[in-house]
């Protein structure tokens, strides 16, 4: 079901690009079906840290949660795009607007490929 609603929505997408988020796209082996894979990467301290924040759970719980997914390594080995949030929210802003412009200039290229 989650399959067919996400390629319903793919299809009516008007937008230039679609960002499709898969947070289990590593480990179901999904990144075959993109064109392209952005990571939001963090270190695994971090990453262990917000975890404990969010869920408010030990540090031990947060590290069973990080076992059962992909290693950071895993993610990385898969993505074209990287964009690096150990810091603020608003540290990343220049990332994703260079991204963006990116991303706009590949879907003219391939709405131009199309066309040919």
């Amino acid at each position: 079901m989650i399959q067919q609603e996400t390629q319903r929505q793919l299809r009516q997408a008007t937008s230039p690009y679609v960002l499709w988020v898969v947070p289990l796209l590593v480990e179901n082996k999904l990144y075959e079906r993109a064109d392209r894979v952005l990571v939001v990467d963090v270190s695994r301290e971090t990453q262990l840290l917000r975890t404990m924040q969010r869920d408010n759970v030990s540090r031990e719980h947060a590290e069973n949660i990080l076992a059962a997914q992909a290693t950071r390594e895993a993610r990385l080995a898969v993505a074209d795009d990287v964009i690096n949030n150990n810091g603020t929210p608003d540290a990343i802003a220049s990332d994703v607007a260079r991204l963006h412009a990116h991303y706009l200039e590949l879907a003219a290229q391939a709405v131009s490929q199309e066309k040919s």
